[in-house]
């Protein structure tokens, strides 16, 4: 092939991909599109479609005067995998494009990005706000990190805006909540639990994993920073443990509160973040000091099986909702199941909530009572089929749990009622199966936990 007949291909190239950024600009994609595009373009040098796996720890220099301005933050380039990959950045990109955010950090699981999330914002002596109905791992991550790091914390019922405003101190340094809270299925107000933040000029952050960047998108109604377990939904399949922080990038930084985000940073020569970097000053504080020096870094290949789980992720959640709409459905109308949690009932408190902030489906992980209490929801579980018993949520397979004895083990008698969770009380993440077999598998292991009631109460007629 002559020479100039490769610069023409080369410039055909070249005009294409212009075409396409011209294109671009002046169109809004859908998410559909978005979750299977954004952040790519095919391999340049090899023509690959799908992310390569860039599975390195590490990469070669232009030359001295490159590496130090990478080290030094004067340019944006790849130094070592524990801070930044390329892989792991198509999956960032796309998760804050498809959550509105300015950018997103990754982490090797969902709470590793929450402890950094509020390690990059806190330093000794501040103070949190966060809901009560939280995840029990949250729980515990709250209660012991953060007094580990000498931050004082209050709980607040989600549902009181209230409760949120009188917990407010001079050294509150954050709002945190669930969008469908962990297991209780509270949906938080964002909104005005956003502006009661923005009032006191704190930021709010909200664990947005149960409804996923599809059903709602926290940014969207004012939350500042957005926490996925991407283990959860995102990935979908159970196979991969990862994490992600979304910053929106409007949140002030400089308002005299954060000096932690704002002041001269002395792990950089004096940079300060804030004003560098602007909009990006809390991602690159998170990434260049937070993840660097904790080095919970998500590996190129757990990215890579994000990235796909991604590509899936509104046709999945259609169908998980559906699913969980029709199991609660029938769990509100059995004898031995009470106080379903699920917030897309109809006769749920938190419907009109949901239509505001979840018209596409309120998710599809919620609580309900057994019938037997303790002893109840284990024989429940023992008798199930098709559901799984484990600890995870957010899988194409159907997946069950008994909080009080598992997730929400190491929380006290007040803290279990706080997060909505009883004796009984069992967790299910409905997943993709025909709803049909699930509620035919709940149906026959409520007759186990019927037969086993039965044999109890003769057991007892026969001792009196």
């Amino acid at each position: 092939m002559g020479e100039v007949e490769k610069g023409a291909r080369v410039t055909d190239k070249l005009s294409r991909a212009e075409k396409l950024s011209a294109a671009e600009a002046g169109h809004a994609f859908g998410f559909e599109t978005r979750q299977l595009h954004a952040g790519q373009r095919p391999d340049p040098n090899t023509g690959a479609r799908a992310v390569p796996i860039f599975q390195t720890t590490s990469y070669v220099f232009e030359d001295p005067e490159s590496a130090a301005a990478y080290f030094n933050l004067q340019e944006y380039g790849n130094t070592y995998s524990r801070i930044m990959n390329p892989t792991v950045a198509v999956f960032e990109e796309r998760v804050a494009n498809l959550e509105g955010g300015a950018g997103a950090v990754a982490f090797a699981s969902g709470i590793a990005a929450q402890a950094a999330a509020l390690f990059t914002l806190l330093q000794p002596g501040d103070h949190v706000v966060s809901s009560a109905a939280l995840y029990g791992g949250t729980v515990n991550q709250f209660k012991h990190l953060l007094r580990k790091m000498n931050v004082e914390l209050t709980w607040v019922d989600p549902d009181d805006p209230d409760a949120w405003r009188h917990a407010v101190r001079p050294n509150t340094k954050a709002f945190f909540g669930e969008t469908i809270g962990n297991p209780g299925g509270n949906v938080l107000d964002i909104e005005t639990v956003a502006a009661i933040a923005h009032d006191r000029e704190v930021p709010l952050i909200v664990d947005n994993t149960f409804a996923t960047p599809y059903l709602c998108r926290p940014i969207e109604w004012g939350a500042d920073i957005v926490i996925h377990s991407a283990t959860k939904f995102i990935g979908g399949h159970g196979t991969s443990i990862g994490g992600v922080v979304v910053e929106a990038g409007t949140f002030n930084w400089s308002n005299g509160r954060f000096a932690v985000v704002a002041d001269p940073s002395p792990a950089y020569h004096g940079l300060q973040f804030h004003e560098t970097f602007g909009t990006y000053g809390y991602l690159m504080k998170l990434r260049a000091e937070t993840l660097r020096d904790l080095g919970a870094a998500l590996s190129p290949f757990n990215a890579f099986l994000f990235l796909q789980g991604l590509e899936t992720l509104s046709l999945r959640m259609e169908r998980h909702v559906d699913n969980a709409l029709a199991v609660a459905a029938f769990l509100e109308s059995h004898d031995l199941a009470s106080n379903v949690t699920y917030p897309g009932l109809p006769a749920s408190k938190y419907r009109p909530l949901t239509e505001k902030y979840l018209p596409r489906g309120a998710g599809a992980v919620f609580s309900f009572d057994c019938s037997g209490g303790r002893a109840g929801g284990q024989d429940l579980i023992r008798s199930l089929t098709l559901w799984s018993h484990l600890a995870n949520v957010g899988d194409a397979k159907s997946l069950i749990i008994h909080p009080a004895s598992t997730t929400h083990r190491q929380l006290s008698d007040a803290e279990l009622r706080a997060a909505g969770v009883g004796p009984g009380t069992v967790r299910l993440s409905v997943g993709t199966e025909s709803a049909a077999d699930l509620i035919w598998d709940l149906d026959q292991g409520f007759a186990s936990v019927a037969a086993a009631a039965g044999d109890t109460a003769d057991e007892k007629v026969a001792t009196t």
